[in-house]
C-alpha cells in the first residue's frame, strides 16, 4: 500500500532508510561518506503553490555507505546535520518520481543545498542511488 506524503512523513522515512540499507549499490557507492567529516543530511520539502502545509523536515544520518538513523523532525535547527538539501513539493515530488536528477537540480537552481558541494560531487553517485531508492518507495503524493 503506498505510503502519503505529507501525513504519513514517519513511515515514509522509515521505509527510505529500510530501501538504503538493503541496497547493495548505495553501500558501494556510499562507501566512506561521513567518514571523518559530519555526513548527516537534513532534508526539507517547502510548502508551494501546490501544497499549503508546514515545511516537512527529515534527518537521514549517513555514514560509510549506511544508514544509521532516519526521521521525521519538528526541530530542524536543533539537528545536527553536515548538510541541508531543501526543495519544494512540487520539485520534491518530481525527485521522488525520477524526473529530476539530484545533482541537476542543484545545479540548475531547484534545490539549495548548504554543505560542502565539492563533497556531494565527489559522491554524485551516492546521490543518484539514494534518490533512486527514494523513488522504489510507493509513494502517494497528497497534493
Amino acid at each position: 500500500m503506498a505510503i502519503a506524503l505529507p501525513s504519513e512523513a514517519d513511515e515514509w522515512i522509515d521505509a527510505w532508510q529500510t530501501t538504503l540499507n538493503e541496497s547493495d549499490e548505495y553501500g558501494d557507492v556510499g562507501e566512506g561518506w561521513g567518514v571523518g567529516f559530519n555526513g548527516d543530511f537534513l532534508f526539507e520539502i517547502l510548502p508551494d503553490k501546490t501544497y499549503d502545509g508546514d515545511t516537512l523536515s527529515l534527518f537521514v544520518g549517513l555514514e560509510d555507505g549506511e544508514c544509521t538513523e532516519a526521521y521525521r523532525t519538528d526541530d530542524p535547527e536543533g539537528e545536527d546535520w553536515g548538510f541541508a538539501f531543501r526543495g519544494n513539493y512540487t520539485d520534491w515530488k518530481a525527485l521522488v518520481r525520477g524526473d529530476v536528477d539530484a545533482v541537476e537540480g542543484m545545479m540548475n537552481g531547484q534545490f539549495d543545498l548548504d554543505g560542502d558541494m565539492q563533497k556531494v560531487l565527489q559522491y554524485s553517485d551516492a546521490a543518484v542511488v539514494m534518490t533512486a531508492n527514494a523513488g522504489e518507495i510507493d509513494t502517494r503524493f497528497e497534493y
